[in-house]
């Protein structure tokens, strides 16, 4: 297990974190944010982390993704489970940051900025766990695609980028379009927004499952051992 790989993972994961947290919280301040603007925010803060992580851990920041490769057989067993604690740390060290540059009172407002289901629009939990199973796949699809395929085009983290904001504008109005149990793990456990967290583990990692093994098993040029 490479230390630099998972200081790597930590700081990428942070990033999403921290960028995604705050700019929620900005929405809520000055009403001028908008989804466009948070979809924006997290899918530069992927695009900007991927591409500055990508030669050193492979830029998964996300434990669907790393799960994902595992089962793509892109990662082993033994490095795929230490990206996902760094991944998991590092998001939560993001949250509790998040908690020192804003007022309580802001946070309360957007329960932490953690990725929720909206009840009220008549999601569900099947349906969450639908919405976070698809646009989760679409991302690992992607990251196989742009990332990891040797025949894709290399362009940095910027496709895996545009998928994150793509997806959270399609998603992002009734699950919080989270497609990484990290982005709602850190802000759920330092603000106590815990209801349906097992929908933002099951649903992200299902979606990341079924992409990693169709690229191996249908796409690859050759399947690694």
């Amino acid at each position: 297990m490479r230390t630099k790989a998972l200081v790597a993972e930590f700081v990428g994961t942070f990033t999403l974190i921290f960028v995604g947290v705050m700019a929620i919280a900005m929405d809520h301040m000055t009403k001028s944010v908008g989804l466009v603007g948070i979809a924006l925010a997290h899918g530069l803060a992927i695009a900007v982390m991927v591409s500055a992580t990508a030669a050193i851990s492979g830029g998964h920041l996300n434990p669907a993704v790393t799960i994902g490769a595992l089962v793509g057989r892109k990662i082993d067993l033994l490095n795929a489970i230490g990206y996902i604690v760094a991944q998991c740390v590092g998001a939560l060290a993001a949250a509790l940051l998040v908690l020192q540059c804003l007022p309580a009172e802001v946070l309360k407002a957007i329960s932490m900025g953690t990725p929720q289901l909206n009840t009220a629009a008549g999601v569900t939990i099947q349906s969450g766990l639908i919405i976070e199973a698809v646009l989760t796949f679409f991302l690992v699809f992607v990251v196989f695609g742009t990332g990891i395929d040797k025949r894709g085009p290399k362009v940095g983290g910027l496709f895996i980028g545009l998928t994150v904001a793509l997806d959270i504008l399609a998603g992002g109005p009734l699950t919080g379009g989270a497609m990484n149990p990290a982005r709602h793990l850190g802000p759920a456990l330092v603000g106590n927004y815990l209801d349906h967290f097992w929908v933002y583990w099951v649903g992200p990692v299902a979606g990341g499952i079924v992409a990693g093994l169709l690229y191996h098993q249908v796409l690859d040029e050759k399947k690694s051992a």
